[in-house]
């Protein structure tokens, strides 16, 4: 893997066009993440994953945010339609939720691993309250972090028993935030106590995961200015504190939250101690300057991503009929959105 770029990257449309390819050959970005606007159905979407890997000739990973309910990328009528998560937790009720999740996560992965995608944005651990924002309270699994625990873990061995690896998002904690991220910097200023005690304790448990992506967020208790993704001490804190030892990778650079020229953006999360730059919107103008700005994958970046994608495997058999049925039991049969 050495000489790669630290980046991520999307594509503009859903078809990969000549450009695109001769810049992404040059560039060689670590991996991919794809949206609605490259998903037309499941015969295009697999050539465009193929077509992806081709143009940087190796078996590079592709990404997607498949949650369910309002962030999923594949749609009805070729994919299932979730509920929201919050939601399919409130329906299935404490001591079938985790199942449920599992279940979920499990056919979302044969979903995306049917048209070549093998890393899926999810579980979040973010911890919701009354006050968080709308963007994402639906999003979540629950208000107390037993509960995103249990579920959040559900989701991770449902996406690896489909053979999808899971990125865990968004350290270290999205859930005061009452702002959209994507719009603007959140700032937080509960207690320093509070933050240990609900939202850092959500990630501890799933700090062993492959794959993490930061939240565009500021902290005040520990005197912060910066948002997490481009805070060298915020960085410390995810390793240090919550125990994550994966690839780190930004949450998307071209959201509003952040401040500055889109490669100085790049540079200061890399500097900030971040893996990987996710870079989303497929804009070339600004995908070079971002791919200057990232540097190359190396170092302990290197050997976190290398750990990763070594845990790709194949996906375990799995009976969709008896999965479908085992979910529509455990959710009294409102298991679609």
């Amino acid at each position: 893997m050495a000489g790669l770029s630290a980046t991520i990257l999307g594509c503009e449309g859903p078809h990969l066009s000549p450009d695109e390819a001769r810049f992404f050959s040059e560039a060689q970005p670590w991996g991919f993440i794809l949206f609605a606007r490259n998903v037309v159905d499941p015969t295009q979407l697999w050539a465009l994953t193929s077509d992806l890997r081709a143009a940087v000739g190796r078996d590079a990973p592709i990404l997607i945010d498949q949650e369910g309910g309002r962030v999923q990328r594949l749609r009805p009528p070729h994919w299932r339609q979730w509920r929201p998560a919050l939601d399919q937790m409130a329906q299935a009720g404490p001591a079938r939720a985790a199942r449920a999740m599992y279940l979920r996560a499990r056919l979302i992965a044969h979903e995306l691993r049917a048209v070549g995608i093998d890393v899926n944005c999810m579980p979040l651990a973010d911890v919701a309250r009354e006050t968080t924002h709308p963007v994402l309270k639906n999003r979540l699994y629950g208000s107390a972090p037993d509960s995103v625990i249990g579920a959040g873990r559900a989701v991770a061995e449902g996406l690896v028993a489909g053979g999808v690896l899971p990125v865990l998002k968004h350290l270290p904690g999205y859930g005061l935030g009452e702002v959209d991220s994507h719009l603007t910097l959140p700032r937080v200023s509960a207690p320093l106590e509070e933050l240990r005690r609900v939202d850092f304790a959500a990630f501890r448990p799933l700090a062993h995961l492959p794959l993490g992506m930061t939240a565009h967020i500021v902290y005040e208790a520990f005197g912060e200015a910066l948002p997490a993704t481009f805070s060298p001490d915020m960085i410390r804190l995810i390793r240090d504190e919550i125990g994550f030892d994966g690839a780190l990778m930004t949450d998307d650079l071209s959201m509003g939250a952040l401040p500055g020229p889109i490669g100085e953006r790049a540079a200061r999360a890399r500097a900030a101690g971040c893996d990987l730059i996710l870079h989303c919107n497929g804009d070339r103008a600004e995908m070079a300057p971002v791919v200057a700005a990232s540097g190359t994958l190396d170092g302990a970046a290197l050997i976190r991503a290398e750990a990763a994608l070594a845990l790709r495997r194949d996906p375990e058999p799995l009976d969709i009929e008896a999965a479908e049925a085992d979910l529509a039991d455990l959710l009294d049969g409102e298991v679609y959105g």
